[in-house]
């Protein structure tokens, strides 16, 4: 199991910044959720986030939310602490 995952849609530019962003942060593994073909994921998303937007992302247990979310988390400097923590990024990435 990756340590972020992200539920997602096809076709989704905030997913694509999202993941660029990550990348940038020397994440090499994200699980994709594809909510957009099976509705019983897209609820199971809305179920636990509360939201039905995405993407939604979760870095080891703690939901993030979407893009501008994960991006703040950035700004304010957290980001990084959060995928150490996760796994996600060794502290040297």
């Amino acid at each position: 199991m990756s340590a972020v995952t992200m539920h997602t849609t096809g076709y989704c530019p905030f997913c694509r910044r999202a993941e660029a962003l990550l990348a940038a942060k020397g994440v090499t593994d994200i699980e994709h959720i594809n909510v957009e073909a099976d509705a019983s994921l897209r609820q199971s998303m809305i179920q636990r986030t509360g939201r039905r937007s995405v993407p939604q992302i979760f870095i080891g247990d703690r939901h993030v939310g979407g893009f501008d979310d994960l991006a703040k988390a950035d700004r304010e400097g957290v980001l990084q602490s959060w995928l150490v923590a996760a796994g996600a990024v060794t502290t040297d990435s």
